[in-house]
């Protein structure tokens, strides 16, 4: 029995989706039934089964690369199938006239039957599915390798990291579903499977900031964290829809693959008014979870967390999601220069934003987290900027500046250490010199950048103000009008739950 280069490949691509689904699915069902692995099997079967991943993920590009095959799509069937491509005859008025005739006359010919029978119409009836999708191009399968040579190097860390903690078993079930819904959204061939993997990469984030749960501030972070990537959900939900208004379904290579063009040479045959549509719900989507102007205020929040999900998530993987959005999306920037406008100045003005708040940070992971949302502004501003061949250009930069973060963070717990050993040896603290921005802008400039930087940017409390301070206002109006219905329609006092806090002004006092 031999296997051509096709089934090679195929297999090879099963694989690498499958290894982070069994690791989930091992530490998952474990800790289900109460049984958690120990610390040492844990290690074991997390570099397995990431190394494993890692080596097909490989060797698919050594494949992909002499055979000029850039595009190797996996489909494994419908999520979801209603309603088929079938015609309904429908008779037209003039078919039915021929039909009455035919059964008033019994000296009909046998033509007028025949022009009975041809005369029908054909209605197609809606058809809905949800794809199931895999694809290892250009774009996916260097992001996949890189999710898998950090993770690689973050498990090894965190066993070490995390060890004896009460929660290490809850970790690396995070851990795991977190890297499942990376590689699914690396892979993804279509937006219902993007949207899955998506959705697996913020609940798992959202949980690991919250990690400490013993301690109130983790928690309301947490919380604070899940709200922006509800919007941003919402807003990649609505680009879904419509796509699937405009094109009737979500597979990116008959939305994108016009004339079997692969990636980054992708086209795609929607208007430039649709494009710029789907592309501004794509770009919110982008900015929540990339923590762009004006979500920028969850990033710091996210250090709650154990170092080693800073890393990854915040440092390396998650922060640069949303550019990688909007690379997979990158034809529709083709279509639309309004679009590609607005994705070059909000990367241009996070790139601004990020750098003037690290300045002002005082401790490591939080300067370490706006350094790695300048890069990321910068990032996005190419995409905008750049296109076609040149797009490779913010793929190496992701690339490049993922591992390098992921480095720094993990480097940070040591750094303060020797740190501390250097200026005990010195003596004195480590002398600072002023930059050359410092001394060519005035003192009162300075001053008033330092305020704005150390209030970074004032985003928390103008979201707090116009956004979540009118939402928790209408959602107590609502709470009100419906406890005076219940009052005058039962006759009674209306139900004992706790009311709603009339004094919260903020998400995390709610």
């Amino acid at each position: 029995m031999t296997f051509d280069n096709a089934q090679i490949m195929y297999c090879l691509g099963l694989i690498v989706v499958a290894s982070p689904v069994l690791l989930f699915c091992l530490l998952g069902l474990t800790s289900l039934v109460d049984r958690p692995l120990t610390e040492q099997a844990t290690s074991r079967v997390v570099q397995i089964t990431i190394n494993m991943g890692l080596l097909a993920a490989v060797i698919q590009l050594a494949m992909m690369l002499p055979l000029a095959q850039p595009h190797v799509p996996i489909s494994l069937g419908n999520w979801v199938d209603i309603g088929q491509h079938e015609k309904a005859p429908r008779k037209s008025h003039a078919a039915r006239t021929e039909a009455v005739h035919h059964e008033t006359h019994d000296g009909a010919t046998a033509s007028e039957v025949t022009v009975d029978e041809t005369s029908e119409s054909h209605t197609e009836l809606p058809h809905y599915h949800f794809l199931i999708k895999f694809i290892f191009d250009r774009l996916s399968v260097p992001f996949v390798i890189l999710t898998f040579i950090l993770c690689a190097t973050i498990g090894a860390f965190a066993t070490r990291y995390m060890h004896r903690e009460p929660g290490f078993n809850r970790f690396f079930v995070l851990f795991a579903m977190f890297m499942l819904g990376m590689i699914i959204t690396s892979l993804a061939g279509s937006i219902e499977t993007l949207f899955a993997g998506w959705e697996l990469v913020g609940l798992s984030s959202a949980l690991l900031v919250a990690f400490f749960q013993e301690r109130s501030a983790p928690v309301r972070n947490g919380l604070r964290v899940w709200s922006v990537y509800r919007f941003s959900d919402a807003a990649l939900l609505i680009a879904a829809l419509t796509l699937h208004h405009m094109t009737g379904e979500g597979d990116f290579e008959k939305l994108m693959g016009k004339d079997n063009l692969s990636w980054p040479m992708q086209v795609t045959d929607i208007s430039t008014y649709q494009a710029f549509v789907v592309g501004m719900f794509l770009l919110l989507a982008a900015a929540g979870k990339s923590a762009l102007v004006p979500f920028s205020g969850w990033l710091p929040r996210a250090m709650e967390g154990p170092t080693p999900s800073s890393a990854i998530f915040y440092g390396a993987l998650s922060v640069h999601l949303g550019a990688f959005l909007l690379l997979r999306f990158s034809p529709l920037l083709d279509q639309s220069i309004a679009l590609r406008i607005a994705v070059t100045a909000l990367g241009l003005v996070t790139a601004v934003f990020a750098f003037l708040s690290g300045r002002a940070q005082t401790d490591i992971k939080s300067a370490l987290c706006f350094a790695s949302l300048t890069q990321v502004g910068i990032i996005v501003a190419e995409i905008g900027v750049f296109s076609g061949p040149y797009r490779y250009i913010p793929l190496i930069h992701i690339l490049g500046h993922g591992c390098l973060r992921t480095l720094q963070f993990v480097r940070a717990p040591t750094i303060l250490q020797d740190y501390r050993v250097l200026e005990n040896a010195i003596g004195n603290r480590l002398p600072r010199l002023p930059g050359f921005w410092e001394r060519l802008i005035p003192e009162n400039v300075r001053s008033w950048l330092y305020r704005f930087a150390l209030e970074r940017g004032y985003l928390d409390s103008y979201l707090n103000d116009f956004v979540v301070g009118p939402v928790l206002r209408l959602f107590r109006h609502c709470d009100g009008l419906e406890r005076r219905w219940t009052n005058f329609l039962t006759g009674a006092t209306s139900r004992d739950s706790k009311r709603i806090d009339s004094s919260a002004a903020t998400l995390e006092d709610l």
